[in-house]
């Protein structure tokens, strides 16, 4: 028995597709008076690596999602592509991004 499968794109899925791999895969949990949340962001920018950033002062039920998430209430939180660093470890961001080819 043969099966012959047609798979057909349309031009808004491919877009909806590409905006999806666009995505930063990267977040970082800070807030405004953070000095290493500022440090952190800086050294993504520096590697022109794209992130979405989260004010927890702003939006405190983001602050409880990075409480959940690194089980600690310290800032900066970088979720990066599901691994989660608490602080600015350098080893430990370039280690990830390597690992999720970002860089």
């Amino acid at each position: 028995m043969i099966y012959i499968t047609q798979v057909v794109f349309t031009l808004q899925s491919i877009v909806i597709l590409l905006e999806h791999m666009s995505d930063p895969k990267i977040t970082i949990y800070g807030a405004a008076w953070c000095a290493y949340c500022h440090v952190a962001m800086r050294y993504l920018d520096d590697k022109g690596v794209s992130y979405t950033y989260i004010d927890v002062d702003k939006d405190p039920k983001s602050g409880l999602e990075a409480v959940e998430k690194s089980g600690q209430r310290g800032i900066p939180v970088i979720d990066l592509a599901g691994d989660i660093i608490v602080g600015f470890d350098r080893p430990r961001i370039d280690v990830g991004l390597r690992a999720h080819h970002l860089v």
